[in-house]
């Protein structure tokens, strides 16, 4: 008999990639994905594949390099995000193509944050690429979303991993994915000779995103200042979000244990880089079978925590 789940997706910016790597591990053992909800890169993910076009977005992030996610940075020094995210979201919207959330194959809820009046907003209905917009409007990076009037940003700050709304699915189990979590990276994706190279990606990356702010303001010169200083600004909020994220969660499972908790390692993938799609879906899929393997065999490892 084939056993329904109900999956809720967590933030984590480009470790999102990893519940990609989770839906082929849970289609490949058989499970009915009955339900999903998602934050930031989980709702982007998990809208995705409630639209059917999951495969379209794989093959799209997998081609993406560096200098490809950099083309897409609209700097916007002087707006409330370093980001605008025009270009990113247009390339989206295209493969989303107007499709709405009541109209989609399976059950979806993108999670937001409306930081005017301090409280969860969730997407059921409307527009699939504005919601996902406004849940992955990670705060100091890309501008906020005004949406009917409310201010909103993404769903992490009030409720990284949204398993609330998992509960109404009536599914066979509620499996969970967490990718702010404190656990080693897997043995199989661990590549010692790939840090340098991966730091030297990061700092290119960074370097970029200076030049391209740089090159936006009048004043070179100041500009670089100002860019460096901004950008020294960026790091410390996302390190503080991540903490704040991780915390957050600890707190949502406590309330809303799930059937299954999937752990993704917090430091397997920076936040911003958007061009280790392949390497991060791998780690998923890893990750996922051997929590899942737990999980079938009734036991708990630290990357699969039941709830039993």
């Amino acid at each position: 008999m084939t056993k329904t789940v109900a999956l809720a997706l967590g933030s984590g910016g480009a470790r999102g990639y990893a519940h990609i790597g989770v839906i082929d591990a849970l289609e490949a053992r058989g499970y009915d994905i009955v339900s999903i909800s998602g934050c930031s890169m989980g709702a982007i993910v998990g809208g995705f594949y409630c639209a059917g076009i999951l495969e379209e977005y794989r093959q799209w992030v997998s081609g993406l390099r560096y200098l490809d996610v950099l083309k897409m940075v609209d700097v916007s020094l002087l707006s409330s995000g370093v980001i605008k995210g025009d270009k990113l979201y247009n390339r989206i919207a295209e493969m989303l193509n107007g499709q709405r959330i009541e109209d989609l194959r399976i059950p979806f809820t993108a999670v937001a944050t409306d930081i005017t009046n301090h409280k969860e907003v969730w997407f059921q209905r409307g527009s699939l690429q504005e919601a996902v917009r406004a849940s992955a409007a990670i705060p100091s990076l890309f501008t906020p979303v005004n949406h009917n009037g409310r201010l909103l940003v993404d769903g992490a700050v009030l409720n990284p991993l949204p398993i609330t709304p998992c509960v109404s699915a009536h599914a066979d189990c509620i499996i969970a994915v967490d990718l702010n979590a404190d656990v080693p990276m897997p043995e199989e994706v661990q590549d010692p000779a790939d840090q340098q190279e991966q730091s030297e990606e990061r700092n290119a990356w960074f370097n970029n995103v200076l030049d391209r702010a740089s090159q936006w303001l009048e004043n070179k010169t100041a500009a670089r200042d100002q860019a460096d200083e901004n950008l020294g600004k960026l790091e410390m909020l996302n390190e503080v979000f991540d903490v704040m994220s991780a915390s957050l969660t600890r707190y949502k499972i406590a309330g809303y244990p799930p059937d299954l908790l999937i752990n993704m390692p917090a430091n397997s993938c920076g936040m911003y880089e958007f061009y280790r799609a392949e390497q991060v879906i791998a780690m998923g899929r890893i990750i996922a079978d051997k929590a899942l393997d737990a999980f079938e065999a009734g036991e708990t490892s630290i990357y699969g925590v039941s709830k039993g």
